[in-house]
């Protein structure tokens, strides 16, 4: 038969198991010096290579300025950079392909922020309270039978 427990002590004692640590991040580089990451955002993936450098930014083999002209789209990118106060001093390489300019955008955001802690785990703690680490897993609904668009019903006609 089981042992008698007399106290709640006795109970904790009986069951204490040790506590397991925090996973341990390590600095993940490719031979080259470079921390790669991959960000996704609706249907758009982007691959994102970062590098100790002057703050230079190429996106399919063009400029970052011309390739994401809009002002907005170039502040999402920059947001993980700016948080981490390293806004100059990685030079980025990206592709990225599939949907639009916004998701693009989102994607190389999210690439961005993982190369970031692949390269310096410790500023993984800030970049995940910014909520930059998680995928954003929002994409559009798709077009039901019967209906005009996801929910929207063709207008009803009683008589």
């Amino acid at each position: 038969m089981a042992e008698t427990l007399s106290s709640l002590a006795d109970l904790k004692e009986a069951t204490a198991a040790p506590a397991p640590e925090a996973p341990r991040y390590v600095q993940k580089l490719d031979k080259d010096g470079r921390a790669y990451a991959t960000g996704k955002r609706k249907n758009a993936v982007a691959r994102v290579w970062i590098k100790p450098g002057r703050g230079q930014a190429t996106v399919n083999g063009r400029a970052l300025d011309a390739y994401f002209a809009r002002p907005v789209l170039r502040m999402i990118l920059n947001q993980p950079l700016v948080v981490a106060n390293r806004l100059s001093q990685y030079d980025l390489f990206i592709n990225v392909s599939g949907g639009g300019l916004s998701g693009q955008a989102g994607a190389v955001r999210h690439g961005i922020a993982k190369a970031l802690t692949n390269y310096e785990p410790e500023l993984r703690p800030i970049l995940k309270k910014e909520g930059f680490l998680t995928r954003d897993s929002r994409v559009v609904e798709r077009k039901k039978y019967g209906h005009r668009k996801a929910r929207r019903s063709f207008q009803f006609s009683k008589r």
